[in-house]
């Protein structure tokens, strides 16, 4: 089935003045991030009109929305958030559009998120506050087939359509993409499954494929956080105890803390870039979230081999 493309409500298309359904008599989503962009694309099919807040590379935890898309969201049919403080900078928007009667869904809240910097046992969300927990629900490609059932079955609620059947298909390809990972990361000594990030977004990715995070650049959970020289000595000690070559930075945003860390380890510590916050561009390899989770797949378990 032909896929309508992502319309981003950025630069380009403020300066067409035109887009999304406007002029169509389709159903109206719009989404906060590239990433929710893609499973809404996939399950939307010809029968809805996506729109996407953010525009590709964009860093969702200090993203602002411009007038105009807000007023798109106060004529959206769906509006689908990560939620769990994600997108704070449109936490205001999104609630003057739900004080107006719009739909508005939070994905993270409702695929069993974890804590920050804990792994996974029954009843962690439960006994958390929502800030304390993990918003980076979609660096599992397990969560992000339950995502894309609770979406199919919101636009069902809408509006008829195809949307529980395309649901279920972009779900069973990512259970298959569970199992391709799984095997990628078979192959690395499980002594090595150590991670060093920039900033706390590989929990899920950790939990799920059995790696340990050893340490984070910037802490908080936030790209937005403000390291001590305390924290970062501690964690340039981790790294020459555990032995660990490489950190993981993000697309979104500057590394030059990391790269600072890595220079103070010494040695051969290498700064890998991974598709976190946002979707690649065209030729990346990451232009859909099928394609980031895989290319991220092979960096950590490359850089750590």
């Amino acid at each position: 089935m032909r896929r309508l493309p992502v319309l981003l409500l950025g630069a380009a298309l403020l300066a067409t003045g035109c887009g999304g359904s406007e002029t169509s008599d389709r159903p109206l989503v719009v989404v906060t991030t590239t990433v929710l962009g893609d499973v809404l694309t996939a399950i939307a099919g010809d029968e809805a009109d996506v729109e996407v807040l953010l525009p590709i590379g964009a860093d969702p935890h200090d993203f602002q929305p411009s007038a105009r898309q807000a007023a798109r969201l106060r004529v959206a049919d769906l509006v689908v958030v990560n939620g769990l403080g994600l997108e704070s900078g449109l936490d205001d928007t999104i609630d003057a559009a739900r004080d107006e009667g719009v739909p508005v869904v939070a994905v993270a809240p409702a695929v069993d998120p974890l804590p920050f910097g804990e792994h996974h046992d029954e009843g962690d969300a439960a006994e958390h506050d929502d800030g304390d927990l993990d918003p980076h629900v979609w660096m599992d490609p397990v969560r992000v087939a339950a995502a894309a059932r609770l979406l199919g079955g919101e636009l069902a609620a809408v509006t008829a359509g195809g949307w529980v059947e395309r649901a279920e298909a972009y779900a069973v390809r990512m259970e298959a993409l569970d199992a391709e990972i799984d095997e990628m990361v078979l192959r690395l000594d499980p002594l090595r499954r150590v991670l060093v990030t920039n900033h706390d977004a590989l929990g899920y990715f950790a939990d799920r494929y059995g790696f340990e995070v050893a340490g984070v650049v910037v802490p908080g959970g936030s790209t937005l956080g403000d390291p001590s020289s305390a924290e970062l000595a501690d964690l340039v000690g981790t790294m020459r105890d555990t032995g660990v070559a490489a950190i993981f930075a993000e697309t979104t945003g500057p590394a030059a803390l990391a790269d600072a860390v890595a220079r103070e380890v010494g040695g051969h510590v290498e700064v890998v870039e991974l598709y976190t916050g946002s979707l690649g561009p065209e030729g990346s390899g990451a232009e859909t979230l099928e394609g980031l989770l895989r290319i991220n797949a092979q960096r950590i378990v490359e850089a750590l081999s």
